[in-house]
């Protein structure tokens, strides 16, 4: 009866399994059974990451940089500050001469407009 849920190292779902194929996975250390707390029923199985697995994708991989963040106030207030495009410091030049146009456009279509 393949009714307990196999995973991958980064938790996708991979296929269903007996507990006889869990219970051998465990036993050589390809796996890691996550058991119930109090009947001890195998809820999952994770399989370990080996040498020469990907790296789990995270969440941060698809965001991409981050180009504004939240900037604290002295006053105890906070704003958004936006990045500059090229890297630096600069409150100033926040885009390259060559994307700026785009940057504009960019930065008006998410200004809402006063109620």
């Amino acid at each position: 009866m393949a009714s307990i849920p196999l995973y991958r190292y980064d938790r996708a779902l991979l296929d269903f399994i007996g507990q006889r194929h869990a219970l051998r996975l465990e036993a050589e250390g390809r796996a890691t059974l996550v058991r119930h707390k109090k009947t001890g029923t195998i809820n999952r199985v994770i399989l370990l990451k080996r040498e020469g697995d990907p790296r789990a994708l995270a969440l941060r991989d698809y965001q991409g940089r981050a180009y504004s963040f939240n900037q604290p106030l002295d006053d105890g207030h906070h704003a958004w500050k936006l990045r500059p495009l090229h890297g630096g410091r600069s409150d100033v030049d926040l885009a390259p001469e060559h994307v700026r146009p785009i940057f504009l456009r960019v930065l008006l279509d998410c200004l809402v407009p006063a109620v």
